[in-house]
Parts: C-alpha cells; sequence; structure tokens
C-alpha cells in the first residue's frame, strides 16, 4: 500500500499556499504530538510533511518527482521508512525505562540518509551539542550579563549534556517579539527547555509563581512567561516550558534557598519555574528525559532555533 503523500497527510491540495501550509502543520502537529496522547508515527509523518513543504526549494524538488517511484511519497521512500522505522514504533513511558532512553545514541529525525534532511542542518552542526555563547549585548551590566551566563553554560553542560546525547543547547536567542534575548535554549527529543539567569546575594527567597520576594522587597525575575508563549506557538511540535535559575556570587549550586508560597506547587506544569541551580539540574532533567522518544534530535526544530541565534 502507498503511504499518502505529504499534502494529503496535512490534509491539503497540491496547489496550497505557503500560509495554508503552516497552518494545516500546526493543527496536524497538535493533534498527534505524542506528548498529548497522539500517534508518534503520525506526528513524525506531519512533522516530514512539514519539513519538506515548509521549504519552497525541497517542495519544488517534491513536487517535480511528486507521484514518480521514487518521489518522497512512495513506497521506497524515505517517509515510509521514517514513519515505521523500529526505533520509533512507540512512544517511550514516562519512568525510569524512560529517563534511561534518554542516555541512548542520539537519533536524527528525519535521518541523514534521508534527501530531506539534506536542506536543515549539516550533519556535522546537528552533531555538536553546543551552539553560540554569551555575547556582550549593550552597555549596562554587561560583565554581570556575561558572568551569570557563563555559569548557567557551564551548568547546562557538565551536568545535562553528557548525560543525554540527544540533547542541543542554544545560546544566545532572539526573543519571539524581536525585544530582548533568550538567554538559553535546551532542546531534547520533543520538549525544549528556555533558561534565563539572575546573580543575586545568598538567603532565602519566596516566589509565590509570579512575584519573586527577598526580605519583603519584590525583586523583578526575567519576563521569560510571554517567550515561552510564543515560541510555543512557532514550535506546536514542541512541549515548551521556562526556567529562570538565580546563581548565588560564591558559586553555590544550593543558594539562594527558595521557598515556595503554600498554595505553589513547584511540580506543576507553569510556564516559568524559578530554581537555585541545584533544583535546575534536577528539574530540566526530569522534564526533558520523561518525554516521548527523549534520544531524538528533531533536525528541523534545531534548524529553526538556530536561525534564531544572535551574531
Amino acid at each position: 500500500m502507498t503511504p499518502p503523500s505529504h499534502y494529503e497527510v496535512l490534509g491539503l491540495p497540491t496547489n496550497a499556499s505557503a500560509k495554508q501550509i503552516k497552518s494545516a502543520y500546526r493543527r496536524a502537529a497538535r493533534a498527534t504530538h505524542p506528548d498529548h496522547g497522539g500517534d508518534p508515527a503520525a506526528f513524525r509523518q506531519v512533522t516530514l510533511a512539514y519539513e519538506v513543504l515548509g521549504n519552497p526549494e525541497t517542495r519544488a524538488r517534491y513536487d517535480r518527482s511528486y507521484g514518480t517511484a521514487t518521489a518522497p511519497g512512495a513506497s521506497t521512500s524515505s517517509a515510509e521508512s521514517f514513519a515505521a522505522g523500529p526505533a520509533f514504533t512507540t512512544a517511550p513511558s514516562r519512568t525510569a525505562g524512560s529517563r534511561n532512553a534518554a542516555r541512548a545514541p542520539a537519533v536524527y529525525v528525519p535521518a541523514y540518509e534521508s534527501p530531506e534532511a539534506s536542506s536543515a542542518v549539516p550533519a556535522t552542526v546537528a552533531r555538536q551539542q553546543i551552539h553560540g555563547a554569551p555575547r556582550k549585548r549593550g552597555i549596562f551590566g554587561a560583565a554581570s550579563r556575561l558572568q551569570r551566563e557563563a555559569r548557567t553554560v557551564r551548568l547546562l553542560s557538565q551536568q545535562i549534556l553528557p548525560d543525554m546525547p540527544s540533547a542541543r543547547l542554544v545560546n544566545g536567542l532572539h526573543s519571539p517579539d524581536n525585544r530582548g534575548y533568550i538567554d538559553h535554549a535546551l532542546l531534547a527529543g520533543y520538549r525544549l527547555a528556555l533558561v534565563d539567569s539572575m546573580l543575586l546575594p545568598r538567603g532565602i527567597f519566596q516566589w509565590d509563581g509570579s512575584t519573586l520576594r527577598k526580605d519583603g522587597r519584590v525583586i523583578e525575575p526575567p519576563r521569560l512567561a510571554p517567550a515561552v508563549r510564543q515560541m510555543q506557538d512557532l514550535f506546536p511540535e514542541l512541549n515548551i516550558e521556562g526556567w529562570t535559575v538565580i546563581h548565588s556570587p560564591d558559586g553555590n549550586l544550593h543558594e539562594p534557598v527558595i521557598d515556595y508560597s503554600r498554595g505553589y506547587d513547584p511540580h506543576s506544569h507553569a510556564l516559568v519555574h524559578v530554581v537555585n541551580a541545584a533544583r535546575l539540574i534536577r528539574e530540566l532533567k526530569h522534564f526533558l528525559a520523561s518525554g516521548p522518544a527523549p534520544n531524538t534530535v528533531l533536525v528541523p526544530s534545531l534548524g529553526r532555533l538556530l536561525a534564531g541565534m544572535h551574531k
């Protein structure tokens, strides 16, 4: 049986506009996303269809070969092996077994033997775990920003990346609204963690889910929640949450202490979590490793993140 074409996967006519393709992809991605109970094979078909049709060059090549024996939609294509590959027939459970899966060698989707993957991210780039670096931005407070961002990069590269071969750290992203930056983005499987940072004195801070206080004084954390919402719209294939990590001046990972207010559940799926460095590592490992197929590198998603890095 011949598998559906990329147009059929997205429910589109062959003359669909770029806007129609993007809208259809978002609807299909939300409906099939494994993190929300969707079928992993169907989601992979949707992702591959958009990767091909969403790029004018790959779409033109696909259209020229459409309907032929070697077309990407034909039975001998990479699309068929991509949808039925043995490593992705079921979604991993969110248990210790899933966390173990995060330690498995990285699997690239689409696979690099697939012609559709050639226009996304070069294989040599996709294999790198760290992309970009903290850059000096502006005049005031640049030294402090560089210090805390460098600490976060060091923390993530030493505590997360060695345990998750598929994790990709992208530093210095333009915010989706073109106002400001997202310090760090950590992609693994179908999950994306956005991380900003602060450098504050030791002591006890109170966080109620919206306001950060110390000794009764309100301290404004970075405005990360709007970026999380906007990135979720831009990346419907991913489950996205944000973290603001507070570093202490002396580098103690367990300082400062974050006291969570009564009624606030620090384990809830909130848009943004405020944590110290030690808690950041625990929560990021759980969030990234407990998602479906945590050893996957989604090449199209990685490519779009890399395109958003500041230069």
